[in-house]
């Protein structure tokens, strides 16, 4: 599926409720997302038989986008109950419902999570909650397998984070990620922020 066609595709997607500020969510814009998943397929990471571990999955809009470009399956971990239910809707209207799995939990050093081929997430960049991205950080090195992350182009965590434990580290792309006031903490309509797409590999 070209480049357009998927962002367009993605767009219509029943947007993320957005309703939990403590959980920093945020849309993700079907342009950057459709860029992100376009990326991990250059790098050869995604492929027809992937099994993909969408973390932190709000609506779908990354997992439901690695199903477009032939992903064989997602599985979903989302804690909101309205995202998951705005999630399956997105699964049944695009002809994944048989190629999803909805996890509904919070993600905690104890989660049992299957392994996957690719893990790809958007986790809380931690401006409410200082290293709320931990948990996200942790399931992947417990995971053990490549993994493509949306993230603050500004985060100098990640790289001391997974270089310790013997990772190679890349980011390999950087975007205007928009902010709209969804929180009473926003003082204007709409803002952005610089989103960075990075990679990491265990050696």
């Amino acid at each position: 599926m070209r480049l357009r066609h998927l962002a367009m595709s993605l767009s219509k997607l029943q947007p993320h409720p957005c309703e939990n500020v403590d959980l920093e969510q945020y849309s993700t814009d079907g342009n950057i997302a459709s860029k992100f998943i376009s990326s991990i397929v250059s790098y050869g990471d995604l492929s027809s038989d992937s099994i993909i571990g969408d973390l932190g999955a709000g609506n779908g809009i990354l997992g439901i986008g690695a199903l477009k470009v032939g992903a064989e399956k997602c599985i979903f971990l989302e804690a909101d109950k309205n995202a998951c239910e705005i999630l399956q809707e997105n699964l049944i209207l695009n002809n994944f419902k048989d190629s999803g799995v909805i996890i509904n939990q919070f993600l905690d050093i104890n989660t049992n999570f299957p392994k996957v081929d690719l893990i790809i997430c958007n986790p809380p960049w931690g401006r409410q909650k200082e290293k709320a991205d931990r948990p996200f950080l942790d399931l992947i090195i417990k995971n053990g397998t490549v993994s493509h992350l949306m993230h603050s182009a500004h985060a100098n965590h990640l790289h001391p984070f997974f270089e310790s434990r013997n990772w190679s580290v890349e980011k390999y792309g950087e975007y205007d990620f928009n902010l709209p006031a969804n929180f009473s903490h926003h003082r204007k309509e709409k803002e952005s922020t610089k989103v960075g797409f990075w990679r990491f590999s265990p050696n």
